[in-house]
């Protein structure tokens, strides 16, 4: 197919702006479809309070695969990271706590007041972790091979991800193959002895997941997030303005490289005709003529909800049913009056240290098994009652979010099933938000008193708002079975779908993980590559 030819692209989240640009700089004539009034899917800023803005969705930044950062260059459009340090910061309700800090050497001081061993122990696994994540940085950035008959290209790729396992030597080697399948539980207790600093590790493991610290390979989906940042309690860093400056860069960057964007224009089908896309119909009738489409929505919002099941083979369409993307996540944006007092600072900073401690993400999760009976509830269609929370405090540092002197909390919860098995969300919304501030006060006295006002985002608002199938942020569960070659599943791994001329990008795809852009420039590789 000859350059200039249109490429509708169905989604403005970061995954299909990623995509536009690369298609763009190719010669192609990529035009972004989204169905909301703005861009970045859940990388949004949004006000929910007057004089009030946060990220409404996602509250880091993945981190950007270094190349897709490189090629974007979005620091030429405004966008500007904080990266807070400390990082994380790990409250106990007895007045204890770890800070987490980019250095490890400074965090295992800090590991020291728990246990000693820990504190060797913790510099140790950093360096694991930094081993690993080349080689599973390399798996990230591939198309998965073909099973069944792999090209010169797949082979290469295997051969170079081979000779990078190989090279770890015997023993490194025979940990990570008996690591992946194991439950995240088992694996940071093969290291350390604290219950906080496991659980902290292990939160990498069942963030945004259907899982808990025990389910069976939770240690994968650890690793694969090691791949993009091997700190061992991950990322906190996120753009000036919020989430949404990440899109709206991401956007100004395809612009520029030559992608139409449009807004408020929402794809309700994908024509087919003789097993080949031909064009989008929108919401107001309007049909966009295409050689080929590349979907940045869900599997399942793709398959099942713009096709005609006509056009899919029985076998495929069943799969597709099957498809696991229920998710157990809940976000909660509250509007402060001041920053919130933590007393268990006292014990792990100078005082002086105390706003910064807070400018990175507050994990609220005392130990394993606290975070697996917060998982036990949603299992059965509670929510739970005492849950895990990722928390940022965004206006510590970028004070452009709110009024002088008062401050802005983002809180993702976990877990809250998309099917509730007494009543539903409408019903249950303000108790979930009550749910998420009495967990918060066994840590922070203060904080009910600070709060102005909420914004309380249910599993099914992520489905209905924000166009996410079963309310799941990773448009699919991160599980042994749903990952590398078997993700969306078997044979169907590579971004391209049994209608010719559509493709997939979206996190439903390889490697599927955050805000890293890796899903969407694997996938316009692919998309180029076939199309021309």
């Amino acid at each position: 197919m000859p350059a200039g030819q249109t490429v509708a692209i169905i989604g403005a989240g970061h995954n299909g702006l990623v995509a536009a640009f690369y298609l763009a700089r190719a010669g192609f004539k990529p035009v972004v479809l989204e169905r909301s009034s703005m861009v970045g899917g859940a990388a949004i800023t949004e006000e929910f309070h007057p004089g009030f803005k946060c990220s409404t969705l996602a509250h880091t930044c993945g981190p950007l695969r270094d190349d897709v950062a490189r090629d974007m260059r979005l620091e030429n459009y405004g966008f500007a990271l904080i990266d807070p340090d400390p990082r994380v910061f790990a409250p106990l309700p007895d007045g204890r706590a770890l800070v987490f800090y980019h250095d490890p050497a400074k965090t295992a001081g800090v590991v020291a007041h728990f246990c000693a061993r820990d504190a060797e122990k913790y510099v140790e696994f950093a360096q694991v972790l930094e081993a690993v994540t080349e080689h599973f940085a390399l798996a990230a950035s591939m198309t998965p091979p073909s099973i069944d008959s792999p090209s010169p290209n797949d082979l290469w790729n295997l051969f170079k991800l081979g000779r990078g396992f190989r090279s770890l030597g015997k023993k490194e080697m025979f940990r990570l193959l008996r690591w992946g399948p194991m439950a995240v539980a088992d694996f940071v207790a093969e290291f350390f002895e604290t219950d906080l600093l496991r659980s902290v590790i292990a939160a990498r493991g069942i963030f945004g997941t259907a899982m808990g610290p025990w389910s069976a390979g939770s240690t994968a989906v650890l690793l694969l997030r090691a791949a993009a940042d091997a700190h061992p309690a991950g990322p906190a860093a996120f753009p000036r303005g919020g989430m949404g400056e990440l899109g709206r860069a991401m956007a100004e960057s395809a612009k520029h490289a030559g992608a139409q964007i449009r807004t408020d224009a929402e794809v309700t089908e994908i024509r087919v005709k003789n097993g080949a896309v031909t064009a989008v119909i929108l919401a107001g009738g309007e049909e966009i003529p295409a050689t080929a489409v590349v979907s940045g929505a869900d599997p399942k919002r793709t398959f099942l909800g713009l096709l005609d099941p006509v056009h899919l083979d029985p076998d495929f369409l069943g799969r597709i049913q099957n498809y696991r993307s229920k998710g157990a996540t809940a976000k909660v944006n509250l509007a402060l009056d001041d920053l919130p007092e933590f007393p268990s600072l006292a014990a792990a900073i100078a005082p002086d240290g105390f706003r910064q401690a807070l400018s990175g993400r507050i994990h609220i999760g005392p130990g394993i098994d606290y975070l697996e009976r917060a998982f036990d509830a949603s299992k059965y269609g509670d929510c739970s009652p005492e849950p895990y929370l990722d928390i940022c405090i965004p206006s510590i540092l970028d004070t452009s979010l709110c009024p002088p002197g008062k401050h802005v909390m983002s809180v993702y919860m976990q877990y809250a099933p998309f099917q509730l098995k007494n009543g539903d969300w409408a019903a249950q919304r303000e108790a979930l938000g009550k749910t998420v501030i009495k967990t918060l006060a066994a840590y922070s006295p203060t904080l009910a008193s600070l709060v102005l006002g909420s914004q309380v985002i249910t599993p099914q608002d992520l489905q209905e708002t924000y166009a996410l199938t079963g309310g799941h942020i990773f448009h699919g569960e991160l599980a042994l079975d749903q990952l590398f070659t078997m993700r969306p599943f078997l044979d169907w791994a590579r971004y391209r779908t049994p209608i010719r001329g559509l493709f997939l990008c979206g996190s439903g795809t390889h490697p599927g993980n955050g805000l890293t852009g890796a899903s969407g420039a694997n996938a316009a590789r692919e998309v180029i590559g076939e199309l021309r």
